[in-house]
């Protein structure tokens, strides 16, 4: 239940809400295990991305992996690889976009803060960064330098643009 004392529904009872009556209508039990087209997506947690809008992805096509930036780091790496080597996708696309709330802080600056508020220093690093497309070009790069990954023919980068909608690729 929702620990708000207004009587108000939260954000989480809409959604249970939102839950039962999707299952009401679920025709999407026998979708297979892996993605049909074969393909796993990074991009950042920001919610003004609508991944399967801007794609044109439908429930079973891909893999979908979400963080704060979109940063490709161990727990990506582990999530591309248990995709490309037990769930048979091949390709790999890094999406971040224009705007993200990771370029408005300092990596220390926010340890700082998180450790000065709770008496304990964070052992992760919140990977702000700057250049956007720097960020893509480093992100396909720790993917392709990853000896995990057997499927690096179809790597690619892009920037989308929250104000836009427009989806341009990196190089």
């Amino acid at each position: 239940m929702s620990d708000r004392t207004d009587n108000q529904p939260s954000a989480i009872d809409d959604l249970v809400l939102h839950a039962e009556a999707y299952a009401q209508t679920f025709t999407s039990g026998d979708l297979p295990r892996i993605p049909t087209k074969g393909l796993a997506v990074v991009t950042c947690m920001d919610g003004r991305i609508n991944l399967a809008a801007l794609l044109g992805l439908g429930e079973g096509d891909a893999h979908m992996i979400r963080n704060a930036g979109g940063v490709i780091g161990e727990g990506e790496l582990r999530s591309l690889a248990v995709s490309q080597r037990l769930l048979g996708t091949t390709e790999i696309v890094v999406i971040l976009h224009t705007d993200c709330g990771m370029r408005t802080f300092k990596d220390e600056e926010f340890r700082d803060q998180l450790e000065a508020e709770t008496g304990v220093r964070p052992d992760w690093t919140p990977v702000a960064f700057g250049d956007v497309a720097d960020d893509v070009r480093a992100n396909v790069q720790r993917v392709l330098d990853d000896p995990f990954l057997p499927h690096k023919k179809s790597v690619r980068g892009f920037i989308y643009d929250v104000k836009t909608g427009q989806l341009s690729e990196v190089v």
